[in-house]
């Protein structure tokens, strides 16, 4: 704010002068021709008391004068000054009201006052930010109902099945129903562990750990999963000792390698790698595959957001929970990518322990 804050003083300053300047040159002006004007009047106005009386008359009046022309300049050059603040201002008061009120395709136009300017730009952003948000919500309740909809339809079916003697209880259809309900159950777990991310309330057991060993014991599990696709899962990452929860680096590591597996074709291949940076642990999952738009490089990490076909699976919000983990570590996972079609690369990074 402090060029609206010296525009401002600087306005008042100009207020100031145009009032001093319009005082001057009416007293200038106008206290030679009241004291000629008293003067005419009479000799006796020029001796003792009397030219006391004129002079002071004639100041007084020309100060009345000056002093209210330059009131009036003052006021009409405030009026003017504030209702070209008061206008975008005014504006951007109605359009917050909109937006308050759900309208999000409020808008406001950008002054030429930077400030204000930018001021209108971050109402621009929030609403069109709102309205993402909103669209989010709505696709959330449709995505919910439909991830719901196909376990729900089939232990039904199959309960009625039974229940009229058509489908068999057999240890294979209680299987199928006992899988159908733990998706459900692991739908659930994912609300609760977004509902965490959004809250930063995880509970995390933190303990010196080397997360080489973690990577690696995590890669040799995921590995034959690889194998079944044709992708090629390589692993070089150094001794990286830190202070972590094992189970919740387990649980990122594992959630980026399978996002990696998904977006890469048979053929394809994914590399993990890890370095020492300043006071940082930095692991890289970098792929061959589908890749990320530059929109997609940050929105990858909102909630409910999929990208392309092959990027994201699932409920869509394991890359949101994994981001949150490691920011309740102190470190962070950020992703970067040359476009689609490009591959892409997923860093995560928490505070170094030198042993």
């Amino acid at each position: 704010m402090n060029r609206l804050t010296t525009r401002t003083v600087l306005s008042h300053v100009v207020v100031a002068a145009l009032s001093l300047l319009a005082f001057y040159v009416v007293i200038r002006l106008l206290v030679p021709a009241l004291f000629d004007q008293q003067v005419a009047r009479g000799p006796s106005q020029m001796r003792g008391a009397g030219l006391r009386a004129t002079v002071t008359g004639a100041i007084t009046t020309g100060a009345l004068v000056g002093g209210l022309i330059g009131v009036g300049i003052a006021v009409v050059i405030g009026w003017l000054s504030s209702r070209r603040l008061l206008r975008p201002i005014t504006q951007i008061r109605l359009a917050t009201r909109h937006i308050a009120a759900g309208n999000y395709d409020a808008t406001v136009e950008t002054p030429t006052e930077t400030e204000l300017a930018e001021l209108a730009t971050d109402v621009n952003t929030m609403a069109e930010r709102l309205a993402q948000i909103e669209r989010t919500r709505v696709q959330l309740i449709a995505d919910v109902a439909h991830e719901m909809r196909t376990p729900l339809t089939v232990i039904d079916g199959t309960l009625e099945g039974m229940i009229d003697g058509v489908i068999q209880v057999t240890p294979e259809s209680l299987g199928e129903l006992g899988g159908e309900t733990r998706r459900l159950r692991r739908l659930a777990e994912d609300f609760s562990s977004l509902a965490k991310a959004q809250e930063r309330r995880f509970d995390l057991t933190p303990e010196p750990a080397d997360i080489a060993v973690l990577v690696a014991a995590t890669a040799s599990r995921l590995q034959p999963q690889f194998e079944d696709e044709g992708v090629t899962l390589a692993v070089d990452v150094p001794p990286l000792q830190a202070v972590v929860d094992p189970d919740r680096i387990t649980q990122v590591v594992t959630n980026l390698l399978g996002n990696a597996l998904a977006a890469t074709d048979r053929g394809g291949w994914v590399h993990v790698t890890g370095r020492r940076e300043a006071g940082r642990a930095r692991i890289d999952v970098a792929d061959s595959g589908v890749g990320l738009s530059r929109d997609e490089v940050e929105r990858v990490f909102e909630r409910f957001y999929r990208a392309r076909k092959g990027r994201a699976s699932g409920s869509g919000i394991g890359l949101t929970i994994s981001r949150e983990l490691m920011r309740a570590h102190g470190g962070d996972l950020t992703a970067r990518s040359e476009g689609p079609g490009r591959g892409a690369t997923f860093s995560l990074w928490v505070p170094r322990r030198d042993t």
